[in-house]
């Protein structure tokens, strides 16, 4: 990369981090007074979820994480000419159901740690961190139906719509772990395509179509809105994959070739098992008899996956560049949208 081109993606991660932190500091009192209402021990949980606490409720320093769905919600609202706090509750929502579906995701995947701490189900327990993430989802649909009518409706049937796409696109997740590296039962690129967007495009493209409805958008803008996050959502997960195998420990927190090692079937994989070449030959053959990863990497890599798992992720962006050019804001919105495309460029080409 050039100086010139390293220094304006270091100006457009400024940009988005300040935007981030806009964002958070507006919606993390309402969020900490929703978290609030509930029972304290669940209270608790969530807070440690989120960075607030320790185990005992000891407080702490973290902050939850950017923020990303929250601030595409306070976006949405901005755009649709909207104040930003129109678009709190659904930041609110949106986070809690992100907060939910990441306690459930680390009890089904076994996982120990997350963000450098242990997980909810590892600290406090199973059973305690599913009664949880049940808990923050309950708040969430409580939120968004306290809205004025027909407000309200129309926010929590959005909301339900984008959660039967994540668990849809999480059933496909689990279901992929069980089938063949290998033969006509093995997952294809479409089909993961599918899965990244509802497991992770479907609450992006809900958090900002959820602030833009409280804005007062019209459905048109609602749906270009909801398209834009979608095709982030593939964009950051095909990212995440890159990351889970190239990228540096250091910044992903993860080992290197971590993905690989967990065997999982990640789109860079993917694409190179559907190269018609002999490295993707071989990379099946390794995958099947559950070879090094180090060989595996270096396989995908020959077989092609990474560049197109990389140009995958810029088709995406690209996709959701154009939904946004199409949502039509003029006046004062306009500068929403630019946020929003600044966030989108900022999660979608993370670190790489």
């Amino acid at each position: 990369m050039t100086a010139l081109g390293s220094a304006v993606r270091e100006s457009a991660a400024l940009d988005a981090a300040h935007v981030l932190a806009r964002c958070r500091a507006l919606v993390r009192p309402a969020l900490a007074e929703a978290v609030g209402r509930l029972h304290p021990w669940v209270g608790e949980m969530a807070a440690y979820s989120f960075g607030w606490c320790e185990v005992g409720g000891t407080p702490a320093a973290g902050s939850g994480g950017k923020g990303l769905r929250q601030a595409l919600a306070v976006l949405g609202a901005e755009a649709a000419g909207a104040p930003a706090r129109a678009g709190v509750p659904a930041a609110v929502a949106v986070e809690l159901v992100h907060a939910f579906s990441l306690l459930h995701d680390d009890v089904m995947d076994g996982d120990p740690t997350r963000r450098g701490r242990a997980t909810v189900w590892k600290a406090y327990g199973t059973g305690p961190a599913v009664l949880a993430g049940d808990a923050l989802f309950a708040l969430a649909v409580e939120t968004l139906a306290a809205q004025p009518p027909p407000t309200g409706v129309a926010a929590v049937r959005l909301l339900s719509g984008a959660l039967g796409d994540l668990v849809r696109g999480q059933a496909d997740d689990l279901l992929f772990a069980g089938r063949p590296w290998s033969g006509p039962g093995r997952v294809r690129p479409d089909a993961y395509r599918a899965m990244a967007e509802g497991k992770t495009g479907a609450l992006l493209g809900c958090a900002a179509a959820l602030g833009a409805a409280l804005g007062g958008a019209s459905p048109a803008t609602a749906a270009a809105l909801d398209r834009a996050g979608r095709h982030l959502g593939v964009a950051f997960q095909v990212v995440d994959d890159v990351l889970g195998i190239w990228g540096d420990p250091a910044v992903t927190g993860k080992p290197v070739h971590g993905d690989l090692r967990e065997r999982k079937k990640t789109f860079p994989v993917l694409a190179a098992l559907d190269a018609p070449t002999p490295a993707a030959r071989r990379l099946a053959e390794l995958l099947e008899r559950d070879g090094d990863p180090r060989e595996a990497a270096v396989l995908v890599e020959r077989a092609g996956g990474r560049a197109a798992a990389l140009a995958e992720a810029a088709r995406h962006v690209a996709a959701a560049e154009s939904a946004l050019a199409g949502a039509g804001p003029a006046g004062p919105a306009a500068g929403a949208v630019r946020d929003l495309r600044s966030l989108v460029d900022f999660a979608a080409r993370r670190d790489l």
